[in-house]
This record gives C-alpha cells, sequence and structure tokens, in this order.
C-alpha cells in the first residue's frame, strides 16, 4: 500500500499533556487545510480497545512486561492495519496518542524486555510502520506526576501508578530514543500555557507541512 499521508506520533510519560495537545494539535493542522485523522495506542479498533481493558485495569503485576508487550504488539497490528495504513494511503495526517515507542520506552528499557525483542514483534505484527515524526513531550518526573495526580485521583492506570522511579526510567528512554535518532523524533516541552504547547508542536512539524 503505497502512503501519501504523514503518521506523527505523541510520546512522553505519564501526565505530560498528550491527549489534550493531540487534539489541539489537529485543529492546527486542519487550520492548514490538511486531512488528519487523530486515534490512540492501545486501541483505535474495536478489538484493540478491546486489548487496552485488559493493559491498563487491574493491579499493577497483573502482567509482565513480556506479556504487556504481545497484548501492545497484538493492539498494534489490528490498529495499523485497520486504521493507520488505510488513512495514510487516503492522504490524511494521522495524529497517534503513542506508538511503538512507549512500548519501547515503557516494556524495553523500564521493563527489561531488549530493544530487538520489542522490535522484532513490531515486524511481524505491524510489518515495522514507523512515524514520520515522534513528538515527545517532556516535562520533570515530580510536576508531571502532580498533574497526573490532579487530573486523575485514586483513578490511576496500572503504568501510572508504578512507582516514581518505574516513571524516572520511562522518561530518561524517552529521551534516550531521541538522542538515538534525531531524525524522527523531537522533543518539546510540556510546560507553560496548552497553546504555547501546541505551537512548539506545529513548529516542531515545519519541515514536513512547508
Amino acid at each position: 500500500m503505497v502512503m501519501t499521508g504523514r503518521f506523527i506520533s505523541l510520546e512522553g510519560g505519564e501526565g505530560v499533556g498528550k491527549s489534550t495537545q493531540l487534539l489541539l494539535l489537529a485543529e492546527a493542522l486542519k487550520a492548514r487545510g490538511l486531512s488528519v485523522v487523530t486515534t490512540r495506542e492501545p486501541g483505535g479498533t474495536p478489538g484493540a480497545e478491546a486489548i487496552r481493558g485488559l493493559l491498563m485495569t487491574g493491579a499493577v503485576d497483573r502482567w509482565s512486561p513480556r506479556t504487556e508487550a504481545l497484548l501492545f504488539a497484538a493492539a498494534r497490528a489490528d490498529h495499523v492495519e485497520r486504521v493507520i495504513r488505510p488513512a495514510l494511503a487516503a492522504g490524511s495526517w494521522v495524529l497517534c496518542d503513542r506508538f511503538i515507542d512507549s512500548t519501547r520506552a515503557y516494556q524495553g528499557v523500564a521493563g527489561g524486555l531488549t530493544d530487538d525483542e520489542i522490535l522484532a514483534l513490531h515486524r511481524v505484527g505491524s510489518q515495522g510502520l514507523m512515524p514520520d515524526r515522534t513528538l515527545v513531550l517532556t516535562m520533570p518526573v515530580a510536576a508531571a506526576t502532580a498533574r497526573m495526580v490532579a487530573r486523575d485521583g485514586a483513578d490511576a492506570d496500572r503504568f501510572a501508578a508504578r512507582s516514581d522511579g518505574f516513571l524516572d526510567r520511562v522518561a530518561d528512554a524517552f529521551v534516550a530514543l531521541a538522542a538515538r535518532e534525531p531524525e524522527r523524533f523531537r522533543l518539546v516541552a510540556a510546560d507553560g500555557p496548552a497553546e504555547a504547547v501546541t505551537a512548539r508542536l506545529v513548529a516542531a512539524l515545519a519541515d514536513l507541512t512547508s
């Protein structure tokens, strides 16, 4: 399938504002005349949303990192096949709240799996599809955690409920991935007014929208 659209993923740790910024960025791109599809992981299709329920709820130790990686890969395969590739082929920009790099950070660096193991699953399940640009929202873990607690209270999901040490490793993992793949990644400060963050995200896509 020939892809004519652009695939953009938003990444980052818990509480950095990905979901809010995904919607604001979509509106900014639509204002430029682009066709935009917004979606999320895990999720985006009925099957993937069912897997999301398994992954995001229950005790912190409900699944091992290896089992989580397999579940994420299955959800992602369905999502890519049914939503992402068709939208790209139709010429749309696809904005996705998390993608493969979250698995690399959470189940890989923070969870103990190797990058090769995770990418092997991705090659089988999603034929190795990678975003054209990955925007990583960054802010101090303590500030992001405070924002998350104010937002979710006692309703944090399995990943947000883990120890601060885990969230620190996740944040460090995203920075390390960005350093390894600077042509794809952009680190974007998530502090300040929401509209200022959106402007930074738009600027980080300037070479793709010109």
